[in-house]
């Protein structure tokens, strides 16, 4: 895959400067600048969100989040241990209120305690995955921060069309993960 990405870079900047040095440099370097001022703004984000998930667990908001939602984390990953269970709900819960990749380190953390230490990926370890990756958000705030940060004149429309995406996806995914969970269970050697 790198190869691949090396070739077109090369392959553009080659046609670009063939037929236009100015505007070649000219992209480069707006493009570095815009991308310094966006890694800027994601990091003033994320450290608010991060610090915030850090309050949660210091105070052992965490055990409450995970206890209050039990009943969902056993559907969708039967059972597992205190620490997995309170990583998950963790992960969904920031998830829900759109902290974007603020989310990761829970989820990383849930994937640890799932881990069975086998060379093989387990179906609890797949349905998070696909909740991480679908992300359900009722409020993508981190979106919209960064809407707000680049001058949009109305940074809340995409509440709605974000929560019908983040939905639909959410439910496809739990759908075929529920599926090919029992599909797969049922070819393994007993």
């Amino acid at each position: 895959m790198n190869a691949i990405w090396v070739t077109i870079m090369i392959v553009t900047m080659s046609l670009l400067l063939c037929q236009n040095p100015a505007v070649a440099f000219d992209s480069i370097f707006n493009g570095s600048t815009k991308a310094i001022e966006l890694g800027l703004k994601l990091w003033a984000i994320y450290a608010v969100w991060l610090g915030i998930l850090k309050i949660i667990e210091d105070t052992g908001l965490t055990k409450i989040i995970a206890k209050k939602s039990k009943k969902l984390i056993h559907f969708l990953f039967g059972t597992v241990s205190n620490e997995a269970e309170e990583q998950i709900a963790i992960n969904i819960t920031s998830n829900l209120l759109g902290m974007g990749n603020a989310c990761t380190p829970s989820g990383i953390q849930g994937m640890f305690y799932l881990d069975k230490k086998s060379k093989y990926i387990t179906s609890q370890m797949i349905m998070l995955l696909v909740l991480n990756v679908t992300s359900l958000q009722l409020f993508p705030t981190t979106v919209i921060g960064l809407r707000v940060a680049a001058g949009s004149s109305n940074p809340n429309s995409i509440i709605f069309p974000t929560l019908i995406a983040t939905t639909a996806s959410t439910v496809v995914g739990i759908i075929l993960c529920k599926i090919c969970s029992k599909l797969f269970r049922k070819r393994e050697p007993k």
